[in-house]
């Protein structure tokens, strides 16, 4: 196939979330025409997910200047720029709406099921660079597609795939017989049928993240209305400074908010912290479960478990393309120095775009929290960069490309979560005030009671 030909392809985008999204926008604002293939049967299907969550990012934060430039002409109103909306607030009054202003470019109940060259495995050489992307796609009634494209964006996320308990990165003993007692997700306890799930139970909540102090916050509340109800939280590392984030310091005030909550469920008694415990099994004691430590220590028995350890990337219908990752973070091996939870401390993130998010093979961007990895936050004007530098790139603009400006909030938070600390020496990982990226790991954010909107 010739390159004029070539040229001639449409785009395709994995997933229509925020990010697949505003990579459409800036294509067809390039006029290049983009295909926006969605596993879900609505615009942001995982987003809708965690609907009842509220975000740190405020709306002015959220809405991509390219799809603005769409929506503008359609009669949309912008939302009050210094309001945070819930991820059902986002799905409903941007999302959607930008999705139903691309029509026809967006394909619902399309699941990509692998990515390679037209007739080349990752093994052949010749001519690779000259041919096509072949996308196959199975249909929600089962019917399997193949569509050609001139390049591939993957905005897919990591919603699909949570971390799960173990502390070396594999299921606990027992998780996956005891799943009909765990949950993945930050439960929405204004459903009375999820509400009855952990009312006057004791609930074990694994994680040290904003999505752990969300729910931390939630069953403190719960523990107000229903006598019994106790959070047990579970740290791998000890309790210091930096374990409730940046709290007033912090420049992403509803994010600082949150961890400030989660502080006051633990003083208040509503959660008790168990610290350095890494999960090794977890088994059936009657109707309860016990959560059992690498170290031997077992916790008394709960009745839930919330595990919030992150997410991560699935790779495997990328399997036919020749990606240069890193082999910790799973993220683009220029990018991951950048984003590193081991090592990142103080400063901004550096500015990044099509050069950091590049592959031995040409063509292929994975953007948004997927190109971040195992990272464990992102924001989504960081995505809303990146797509804007890769379609100048796709469009033949390299000056454009390279001209990546991003200036990201204080946190006020330092340190780095991946660390292996001990305990006594968790002080030493954190302090001071650093820029990572962090807002919108899918399905984290204030409660949807705490103010916004």
């Amino acid at each position: 196939m010739n390159a004029l030909s070539t040229d001639q392809l449409p785009v395709v985008v994995i997933g229509a979330g925020p990010i697949g999204l505003a990579a459409a926008a800036h294509l067809v604002e390039r006029g290049i025409e983009p295909l926006v293939l969605e596993t879900g049967p609505t615009a942001g299907s995982a987003v809708r997910e965690w609907s009842h969550v509220r975000l740190f990012s405020t709306w002015g934060e959220l809405i991509d200047p390219a799809a603005e430039k769409l929506l503008a002409p359609t009669g949309w109103v912008r939302p009050d720029a210094s309001t945070y909306p819930t991820g059902g607030d986002w799905a409903e009054r941007y999302l959607q709406p930008l999705a139903d202003v691309l029509g026809d470019k967006v394909r619902y109940g399309a699941t990509v099921t692998g990515v390679a060259r037209a007739g080349r495995d990752r093994i052949v050489d010749s001519g690779r660079d000259e041919q096509p992307f072949t996308v196959h796609i199975q249909s929600s009634d089962g019917t399997e597609e193949r569509i050609t494209a001139r390049a591939v964006i993957d905005a897919s996320g990591t919603w699909s795939v949570p971390s799960p308990m173990g502390a070396d990165g594999l299921p606990a003993l027992g998780e996956k017989k005891t799943a009909d007692r765990i949950t993945y997700r930050v439960p929405n306890l204004s459903d009375p049928a999820i509400r009855a799930r952990y009312a006057g139970k004791r609930t074990a909540v694994v994680g040290s993240g904003a999505s752990a102090f969300t729910a931390l916050a939630l069953l403190a509340d719960l523990a107000k209305e229903n006598d019994g109800t106790h959070a047990v939280w579970i740290l791998r590392r000890g309790i210091s400074d930096n374990t409730y984030g940046g709290g007033e310091a912090d420049q992403l005030p509803a994010r600082g908010a949150l961890g400030l909550r989660a502080k006051a469920a633990v003083e208040a008694g509503h959660a008790s912290a168990v610290t350095g415990f890494r999960s090794q099994a977890v088994e059936r004691d009657g109707d309860q479960l016990v959560l059992v430590a690498e170290d031997g220590r077992r916790l008394d028995p709960v009745d839930e478990v919330i595990v919030l350890t992150g997410f991560r990337p699935d790779l495997s219908f990328l399997s036919e393309l020749r990606l240069g990752l890193d082999e910790r973070l799973q993220a683009p091996t220029a990018l991951a120095p950048l984003i590193d939870p081991n090592v990142h401390s103080c400063g901004t993130v550096y500015p990044h775009g099509v050069n950091e998010l590049s592959h031995p093979e040409q063509g292929i961007h994975l953007v948004g929290m997927k190109s971040y990895g195992r990272a464990p936050t992102f924001l989504a004007m960081t995505g809303y960069e990146q797509v804007r530098s890769i379609t100048a790139s796709i469009a033949g603009d390299q000056e454009a490309a390279e001209r990546v400006e991003l200036t990201l909030p204080e946190t006020g938070v330092c340190g780095g979560a991946g660390l292996f600390d001990e305990p006594e020496n968790a002080e030493e990982s954190g302090g001071g005030c650093c820029a990572t990226p962090t807002t919108l790991q899918i399905g984290v954010g204030a409660p949807a009671s705490a103010g916004g909107c």
